[in-house]
């Protein structure tokens, strides 16, 4: 089991950059596939991002790529998500997820054990 807080959404003009930051709790973080889901109003979860344990394997969605950026420091349990080039259709509920012992790094939001209750991205035009 792991329990996931995401902190660093907020309000940003279009243009503009945010960070956002998720810790982990328990034990073997380092064992987990990490990534990032979004969801807007009055639409499904979608994928965004995932990261391997050791860092070797990125997958994107292709609406960030390019402008999304994801990270993981295992000592910290973090994993980190770097939102540049934002815009507005960017606007959404970002949730940071966990996938428990697996070689395979999620592409889906499907995928994911674990979840967290998710931080606000809302960017102006």
């Amino acid at each position: 089991q792991v329990r996931l807080v995401e902190s660093g959404g907020g309000l940003v003009q279009a243009g503009g950059s945010l960070t956002l930051s998720c810790v982990a709790s328990g034990d073997n973080f380092r064992l987990y596939s990490m990534g990032w889901c979004r969801q807007a109003p009055g639409k499904e979860r979608e994928f965004v991002a995932a990261i391997s344990g050791g860092s070797s394997v990125i997958n994107y969605s292709d609406s960030v790529k390019g402008r999304f950026t994801i990270t993981r420091d295992n000592a910290e349990n973090t994993v980190y998500l770097r939102l540049d080039r934002l815009n507005p259709e960017d606007t959404a509920v970002y949730y940071c997820a966990a996938k428990s012992y697996t070689a395979s790094v999620p592409r889906t939001s499907k995928e994911f054990d674990y979840w967290g209750r998710g931080t606000q991205v809302a960017v102006s035009s």
